[in-house]
């Protein structure tokens, strides 16, 4: 299966570059990994002390936050190294402070894993979630560098739990200590054999508790909101809107709405507009206006939801009425506000544990949606018990970062 692998892998390699004359995101994609060791021959020394993190895309990298944060402190004297697998991580984060270097994962091929792993030689290597790249897991334990899954979680009808996932299972065997979120994690895992592993919930948890602590005020929020009942919708797509559109055009004027859409193609936001039939400003149209005279505000532009979140009354997290995926329902929930999704949240136990404590709703068309909404704005009693809720999980549910950064300490310091 190696050697398929292997043969896949570096055919995968020489064809990408071809499809990135088709598609942008493979274009990003092939085009950001052409000076990829160059740059680290430049950023990284042979004698420097290295830590790198891996995460597959932007929410993987939210989850290393806190763990960043706090091995920057414990260990001043080694650089940071973050690396992206999707171009839709590195866009967003590459020029931020937080790590020394922030490039892209090289495709997982033998020659391109011993010139990366040459370079960065890292000291410990922890990957995100649910990062399994064969090649660069074999190399590691090889040169006996600690390897760590940081927030993962493992379900039951992954290969690795199936009577012909054997040889990936073998990859599993390369980890020195697996941090899982959830007590089904832990235990899948051990009903294969693997007793390295510990129970420490989700970084996330820590990243958005964090969050409380930042100043979140926006004055031109202030002004859009006027006092009025907000509903915040974060990350939605076309699937999402059309819950809301009819909802968001016949409600009172005591009600404000901001979505934040998850793609902000100039296109895909003046459809969202005219779709509209109240009166609607953009964030970029919005200088010079009196933003309290709109019910709606779209928000063009990214960097500011979490800080948005912290005015709502409710919020509505995107991506469950559709297949792309569950967005971020904890930086809301931060923030002690009710949080509406749509149906489809399979493969988001936050999303199920939210909901059993009463602060999430999940929503399979308009006429629920409508009816939920009606219930929060109309029963402030109810909006206020299940903000509470929501804020009650999230602290709950801290102290991931301190057990891994523990752990570091012990087995690395």
């Amino acid at each position: 299966m190696q050697f398929l692998y292997n043969f896949l892998i570096n055919t995968a390699e020489k064809v990408l570059p071809v499809s990135g004359c088709f598609s942008e995101k493979m274009k990003l994609f092939t085009d950001g990994r052409k000076n990829l060791f160059e740059e680290l021959r430049q950023k990284i020394k042979p004698t420097d002390k290295t830590l790198w993190f891996h995460a597959a895309s932007l929410g993987e990298y939210e989850q290393a936050v806190p763990v960043i944060e706090k091995a920057k402190e414990q260990f001043p004297n080694h650089k940071i190294v973050v690396t992206f697998f999707s171009p839709s991580g590195y866009e967003v984060k590459k020029n931020s402070r937080l790590a020394d270097v922030i490039t892209y994962m090289p495709l997982d091929t033998p020659k391109n894993v011993q010139k990366f792993l040459d370079l960065v030689n890292p000291e410990v290597a922890m990957f995100i979630k649910y990062e399994f790249w064969p090649n660069f897991l074999l190399e590691l334990k090889k040169r006996n560098i600690p390897t760590i899954l940081v927030s993962g979680v493992f379900r039951k009808d992954q290969i690795f739990f199936k009577n012909y996932g054997k040889w990936m299972r073998s990859y599993l065997k390369t980890f020195d200590h697996f941090f899982v979120q959830n007590n089904e994690s832990r235990d899948l895992l051990n009903s294969v054999g693997f007793k390295n592993v510990t129970v420490s919930g989700d970084t996330r948890f820590d990243r958005v508790s964090n969050q409380l602590k930042q100043d979140n005020y926006l004055d031109f929020i202030e002004s859009f909101k006027d006092d009025k009942i907000c509903m915040v919708a974060g990350s939605s797509w076309p699937e999402d809107e059309e819950l809301m559109i009819g909802f968001i055009n016949q409600a009172s004027e005591r009600v404000k709405f901001i979505i934040a859409p998850h793609t902000m193609k100039p296109e895909r936001i003046k459809k969202l507009k005219n779709s509209l039939s109240v009166e609607t400003v953009l964030f970029s149209e919005k200088e010079g206006k009196d933003l309290s005279k709109f019910q709606v505000l779209i928000v063009d532009t990214i960097g500011l939801l979490s800080r948005i979140y912290s005015t709502a009354d409710i919020a509505y997290v995107g991506g469950a009425a559709g297949d792309t995926g569950l967005h971020n329902i904890l930086e809301p929930a931060t923030f002690g506000i009710p949080v509406i999704i749509g149906e489809n949240f399979e493969k988001f136990p936050e999303a199920f544990e939210l909901q059993k404590k009463g602060g999430l709703f999940s929503v399979r068309d308009k006429e629920e949606f409508s009816e939920v909404m009606h219930h929060l704005i109309q029963n402030e009693n109810f909006r206020s018990k299940t903000g509470r809720n929501s804020a009650s999980y999230i602290s709950s549910n801290t102290g991931a970062t301190e057990i891994i950064i523990s752990y570091l300490l012990e087995k690395h310091n």
